[in-house]
Formats: structure tokens, C-alpha cells, sequence
């Protein structure tokens, strides 16, 4: 089993009368990717923020292995992180930003280099941050977080800014990252990247915790098998899985949804009561559709 990195437990803030987390309970694991998804204002920021010690829970620990973050002995060598929007000195060439950082954090100078060459900013090393793009503010923060080497990474909306090349580069970056052996809590609005990206998936809605697990559970969780039927005797064979209480929903193009229930078990009705069935499949359901069950649909 994997060794836990992060654990949340009974976490909870209010910010006077709105409750922004409560009892919020799941762990990151070391070796993976871990998603954190939500809508805006289900409490995503208040969560990190509070695991990085920004601000105090009401009730509840959010901590690293059991160390909270003010504990550790070299945070910026245990941790890395990127929360919302970077701010940069603008007369500060890339490379003094992070020789700077370096300084501070006691890292050795040589890791400023090594990371401006894993962000992909060495050509632009020496140029003033001011001319950057917002990709290469992005990339450039992500070099701060990887400055430390630390064992685990937490990335609020990294592909903000990137283009179709730098998000392809991004996923590659968490895979590497995990596959060192580190930890990787990434924040997304991406859905789609965030499937191609992560192993274990953790939802919020309203700061409560909506699913926890890994991909292929939180996939198959909500609603389990659905299929998609068609035939002539549509309205028939309706009734008679609505008989055996399965939800059947009738789309546009005259085909049938039936939930929870698996492609066979929709063919032995079909097939005991004579219904000639020209489609039956089972239908596979995307990151972006449970995050919309879950969710209620709240943006």
C-alpha cells in the first residue's frame, strides 16, 4: 500500500457566517496524482490554503503525514506549491526570481538551473519577467514549487495560461513527479486533462466531500452501468424495465438510457419478452459527467 502524504481530518472553517469546509476527511498518497475538483466556492482554496498554514481551522487538522506545515523542519524542501496567481518582481529576470527563492529556502543555486531547465524557461531565463506571457509566468511559478526537490507537490490551476503544448507538458510533468515517488494534489477546472492526468479523484461541492477514490471508482460510483438500447419497440421494452425498477430515460434520436443496469441484463429482458434490439451498448461516462452529478450542476 502507498504511504500517505497528506491527511485531512474533520476539517472544518467558517469565515463569519458562511461555512467555506466542514468535516472534510481524505488522504494523498505518495507515488500518485491526486485531482481536487469542485466549483467555484466549494471550498478548494480554503482547504489548500489551510493545509499551507495561510489560515486556521475552526476544527479538524489538515497535515503532512501528521506534521502541519509550520512543524516542518525545511517546509520549501518537504512541499512545493502553487496557489492562484504567482506575483513576480517585474524588473526580475526569471532566473534572479528563483536565485532569490533559492537564497531563502537555503537551496543549493545549482537547482535554479536544473528547474528552469525542467519548466522549459531556459532560453528566457535572463529576460525580465515583466515581458513573460502568462504561460511562462505559470511555468516559472512551478519552477519556484520544484526548487526545493520536495517530496510533495500541491498545484492550484496549473494549466492556467498554457497553451495545447505546455498542458500536454504539464500532465507529463505530474506522471514524472509521481512516478519519482512524489506526492502530486493538483486543483483543475480541466476535466478532460484532469482524467488523462490523475489516479485518484477527490470532490467537493458546498465544502462538503462529494467522492473520494480512485479514478475508475469515482467513474463508476455515482449511478453504476448505463446502457443504451434502441429498438422499434421502444415505449414497450421501457415499461418492462421500469417493471424490474430501472430508471429509463428516452433520448431524442429514439434510443434508450437505462441506468443500473449492465447491457446483459437489459439483453435478458429484451431477449424473454421477444424485443428485436438493433444497439446495445454499454455506455462509458466522462470525469465531466460525475462532476456534474455530484455537483448538482452548481458552477
Amino acid at each position: 500500500m502507498s504511504e500517505v502524504a497528506i491527511q485531512f481530518e474533520g476539517l472544518s472553517k467558517s469565515f463569519g457566517k458562511v461555512q467555506a469546509v466542514h468535516n472534510l476527511s481524505f488522504s494523498v498518497e505518495f507515488g500518485r496524482v491526486t485531482g481536487f475538483l469542485g466549483p467555484n466556492g466549494a471550498g478548494k482554496s480554503t482547504t489548500l490554503r489551510t493545509l499551507l498554514g495561510l489560515i486556521h481551522p475552526h476544527a479538524g487538522t489538515a497535515t503532512f503525514a501528521g506534521v502541519g506545515y509550520e512543524q516542518l523542519p525545511h517546509p520549501s524542501s518537504h512541499v512545493g506549491a502553487v496557489l492562484e496567481e504567482a506575483s513576480f518582481h517585474p524588473g526580475r529576470s526569471g532566473r534572479n526570481h528563483l536565485r532569490v527563492l533559492a537564497a531563502a529556502g537555503s537551496h543549493p543555486e545549482g537547482r535554479v538551473q536544473q528547474v528552469l531547465d525542467q519548466v522549459g524557461l531556459s532560453d528566457a531565463a535572463d529576460r525580465r519577467v515583466k515581458g513573460y506571457s502568462m504561460g511562462m509566468r505559470q511555468r516559472l511559478a512551478i519552477a519556484a514549487a520544484l526548487l526545493g526537490d520536495p517530496d510533495v507537490l500541491i498545484l492550484d490551476e496549473p494549466a492556467n495560461g498554457l497553451d495545447p503544448p505546455g498542458i500536454r507538458w504539464m500532465r507529463e510533468l505530474l506522471r514524472f513527479e509521481a512516478g519519482r515517488g512524489r506526492a502530486v494534489l493538483v486543483s483543475s477546472h480541466l476535466l478532460s486533462e484532469v482524467s488523462q492526468s490523475v489516479d485518484d479523484v477527490i470532490v467537493i461541492s458546498h465544502g462538503v466531500l462529494r467522492a473520494s477514490g480512485t479514478l475508475d471508482e469515482v467513474l463508476g460510483g455515482a449511478d453504476a452501468p448505463i446502457t443504451r438500447v434502441r429498438t422499434r419497440e421502444a415505449d414497450r421494452l421501457a415499461g418492462l424495465l421500469r417493471e424490474r425498477d430501472h430508471a429509463v430515460e428516452p433520448e431524442s434520436d429514439g434510443a434508450l438510457l437505462v441506468r443500473d443496469a449492465a447491457p446483459e441484463v437489459v439483453g435478458e429482458v429484451a431477449a424473454e419478452h421477444r424485443v428485436a434490439l438493433s444497439e446495445l451498448v454499454a455506455v462509458s461516462r466522462s470525469l465531466e459527467d460525475v462532476f456534474f452529478e455530484l455537483t448538482e450542476g452548481e458552477s
